[in-house]
């Protein structure tokens, strides 16, 4: 199962989104999405978390925290754990990315934009949850069939 990580990174009531529109074959081509990447070997989620936010965006997260555990099992592309964080502390100025436009989006208006369906339950689930959760997304292609949210134990 492919591990990776996504983090929405949160400054003055909005968010720091990637609009995937430079990637060739990209799953993701044309959605919005947070900042994060594939897990390498030998390599913890969060160290993952701080160099997928250093390479696509060139900030530096000082305050963070996971979120939850996101498991995507579909039919048509290979299932997936993400690992989920929200950062609200960072040095440094954003820098283009070769993976699309990042652009600061106003967190209102988040959920108006092109994404995964998926996406957009968790996105809310990390604003209003309590503490961690697993969730997991059932997928057919691009189409969310179901879903199922449980608090993580701790």
């Amino acid at each position: 199962m492919k591990k990776t990580t996504l983090c929405y990174i949160e400054k003055d009531g909005k968010y720091l989104m990637l609009h995937r529109v430079k990637k060739h074959e990209d799953v993701n081509a044309g959605k919005w999405i947070g900042i994060g990447g594939k897990i390498e070997d030998g390599e913890t989620p969060e160290e993952c978390l701080l160099r997928e936010v250093k390479e696509e965006t060139s900030l530096i997260l000082t305050s963070y925290r996971f979120c939850g555990e996101i498991y995507f099992l579909n039919d048509v592309y290979p299932d997936e754990l993400m690992y989920l964080y929200h950062a609200d502390g960072f040095e440094g100025t954003v820098s283009e990315c070769d993976e699309g436009e990042l652009c600061w989006v106003d967190k209102n208006k988040v959920d108006s934009l092109p994404m995964w369906e998926g996406d957009k339950v968790f996105f809310d689930l990390m604003r209003r949850s309590k503490g961690p959760f697993e969730l997991t997304l059932n997928y057919s292609g691009e189409r969310l069939i179901s879903y199922n949210v449980k608090p993580m134990n701790n």
